[in-house]
């Protein structure tokens, strides 16, 4: 089996906005994720960053398909002989396993490729953490209930001793108190009810979960221990997570890559300390230098970027970044920096990335 779990390849996603009527004229077309490529390694967290409308969210519900994606492949090279067809009719389980197998066998399962019963079958193989704890369970269920929800809608368990040995073992893996599993939403805090939607998310066993912006909502104090909490069941159930988020500083500690974003493309992509260290793209350095500092000896001075964020419906040419970019040339805005390798697994869009040194220490 290779090292990769989930692969990437050209991703885009398109959306057609503006038209309203019959006679408004023809829809324009929004490409909100443009020709994105990247892998995530079996046990692996890989850090996703970006500014609001960035398309961080979007790359991350493309994966799950939960948005249908407009171009790409989204490869998964797990495991795919053992999935959980009890939910399926009996003639589809032959045929399904038989397409799962087949494909497995051809060099990765392009999801794409899945619908109807092949579809459902691979669905808890990957799963979804929400921003907001708050509004992302069910006032009306009990605890026990949500954690065990995924199980049931799959399918994957009928007997309610078996649900409820799981949802206890996932719970008491999340810190949960096991005798609170009867009480409603409402009567928890917001990093208690964060840990509620982890519970959820990995009770049936998933390899991949994204978790999009699933601390931004909590005080910093809870942010650190939902970050261990990750971590920990990382290593316990080698899962494997999108982390998407705005906060560099809460994504250095639990990524092993990061990739940044930038209307609608990746700008750089590296392993965590390679990104934080000796950041190779201006927009990467920007964002750097706007992390404040934790020692009182070193002077806080943020690059600022002019200007605002392009509207993706309308994409500059060339480089996008190159209308706030300090050291943009005539090039920048004729022609698309391509995506290459200046490192080991380090990888930069930049016309110029080998004339600039962003070199500098990040606590």
């Amino acid at each position: 089996m290779t090292d990769t779990l989930i692969e990437v390849q050209n991703l885009e996603v398109t959306f057609e906005i503006g038209r309203r009527g019959l006679f408004s004229g023809a829809a324009k077309k929004l490409r909100a994720v443009d020709d994105v490529s990247f892998d995530i390694k079996h046990g692996e967290t890989v850090g996703l960053v970006g500014e609001s409308g960035s398309g961080k969210t979007t790359v991350g519900r493309a994966i799950l398909r939960a948005l249908e994606p407009s171009g790409g492949r989204v490869l998964y090279h797990g495991e795919t002989g053992d999935l959980d067809l009890a939910h399926a009719r009996k003639d589809e389980i032959a045929k399904v396993r038989g397409k799962l197998q087949m494909v497995f066998r051809e060099g990765g399962l392009d999801l794409a490729t899945l619908g109807g019963a092949a579809l459902r079958a691979f669905r808890p193989r990957m799963s979804l953490v929400f921003q907001d704890p708050y509004s992302s369970l069910n006032p009306r269920m009990t605890v026990r209930d949500i954690i065990a929800e995924p199980l049931v809608a799959a399918g994957l368990m009928t007997d309610r001793k078996q649900i409820d040995a799981r949802v206890r073992e996932i719970a008491a893996r999340c810190k949960l108190n096991l005798e609170h599993l009867r009480r409603f939403p409402h009567a928890f805090s917001g990093g208690q009810r964060q840990r509620i939607c982890i519970a959820r998310a990995l009770v049936a066993r998933p390899d991949f979960v994204v978790c999009d912006e699933s601390v931004s909502a909590l005080d910093v104090s809870i942010q650190a221990e939902i970050i261990n909490l990750l971590k920990d069941l990382q290593e316990e159930m080698g899962v494997s997570f999108l982390f998407i988020a705005h906060d560099l500083s809460v994504v250095a500690q639990i990524s092993h890559r990061v990739a940044v974003m930038y209307v609608g493309k990746f700008v750089e992509y590296a392993p965590t300390e390679a990104l934080f260290f000796n950041p190779r793209h201006p927009y990467t350095h920007a964002l750097l230098t706007a992390v404040p500092q934790a020692d009182p000896d070193i002077e806080f001075r943020p690059e600022r970027l002019e200007g605002e964020i392009p509207n993706p419906a309308a994409a500059p040419p060339g480089c996008r970044f190159h209308t706030r970019c300090r050291f943009a040339r005539p090039k920048c805005s004729a022609e698309e920096p391509q995506w290459r390798q200046v490192a080991p697994e380090h990888y930069v869009a930049c016309h110029f990335v080998d004339e600039m040194d962003f070199s500098r220490t990040i606590a």
